[in-house]
């Protein structure tokens, strides 16, 4: 965990050099393009794949908050100075300042056991067990960067504004594993490349999930999400999905499906608990057109 003097020193640091991160209040400009997505859905796997088929050489850790930069690492003013056109990651519910947002959704069963192992990479206590953080979860309550902004608060912010425009892409977690190559192709199309087949290899190769641990081990002293957290704990997990049905516990799977089991059906994602409907609000009918249009054809 970060030193309080180093927290402190920091802060100085930022007032006065006016490097605070930018998060909401950066400046937008109308060719950007922001890779979004809710905490722990895959925006940094993303985010390399598209570094990698955009640039020449290998993207690092390091090298990637300068490709595709961080709005809560980078200034307002470093931002400002990154090439245009801009892509820029932002884990931000809806705002209808950005141009055009590539959005990436995941199954809430696996997002919250890869934010629960990232909560005890950041200090969570390991006496909190992965019953006692779900329900706060639900509520948004352990989620600082968004807010407290829930996973389905945070879906439905997007999906309710956009879906269905030309400015917006959704692209599931679930098909970047089943159809890598097919889905980073539709990517690279909403951002106007054209790369080839072998370009498109590459970059899946070297945006493994054992290469970036890989990186991860080498430069996690360095890079600014993991230089104040746990060594033992490692930042890019088990990178699959699906995982919730061995390692979430059942109880768990019955209140996240009781919350959003409306959301989950629509985008595809299959519920293993019975007569939710019984007793769980409906979502306004033209949103759950959206979401079903996508679920029938995601591509």
């Amino acid at each position: 965990m970060e030193h309080p003097v180093k927290r402190y020193l920091r802060d100085v640091r930022n007032a006065v050099f006016q490097c605070k991160p930018a998060r909401r209040g950066l400046t937008v400009l109308p060719d950007d393009t922001f890779l979004t997505s809710y905490l722990k859905s895959g925006n940094t796997w993303t985010r390399f794949l598209i570094g990698n088929l955009m640039s020449k050489e290998p993207m690092t850790f390091l090298e990637i908050e300068r490709r595709i930069p961080d709005i809560y690492l980078c200034s307002d003013r470093v931002l400002l100075k990154t090439p245009r056109p801009r892509i820029i990651k932002s884990h931000e519910c809806f705002d209808a300042r950005y141009p055009k947002v590539i959005y990436i959704v995941r199954d809430p069963r696996d997002v919250v056991l890869s934010k629960y192992r990232s909560g005890l990479k950041w200090g969570l206590s390991e006496s909190i067990s992965i019953n006692d953080y779900v329900p706060g979860w639900i509520r948004g309550e352990h989620d600082l960067a968004t807010r407290h902004t829930s996973w389905g608060d945070h879906v439905l912010s997007w999906l309710a504004t956009r879906g269905g425009r030309d400015t917006f892409l959704l692209v599931r977690y679930e098909d970047l594993h089943a159809r890598l190559q097919e889905q980073l192709l539709r990517i690279a199309k909403f951002l106007g490349l054209e790369p080839t087949a072998e370009e498109v290899n590459r970059a899946i190769e070297l945006s493994s999930a054992a290469r970036m641990r890989s990186l991860e081990r080498v430069e996690s002293s360095e890079w600014a999400l993991t230089k104040y957290t746990r060594r033992d704990v490692p930042f890019v997990g088990e990178a699959k999905a699906g995982g919730w049905r061995s390692s979430l516990p059942e109880a768990c799977v019955r209140q996240i499906e009781a919350a959003w089991w409306p959301i989950m059906k629509a985008l595809g994602y299959e519920l293993v608990t019975n007569h939710l409907e019984s007793g769980s609000p409906l979502l306004n009918p033209e949103v759950c057109e959206v979401l079903s249009e996508f679920a029938r054809d995601p591509v």
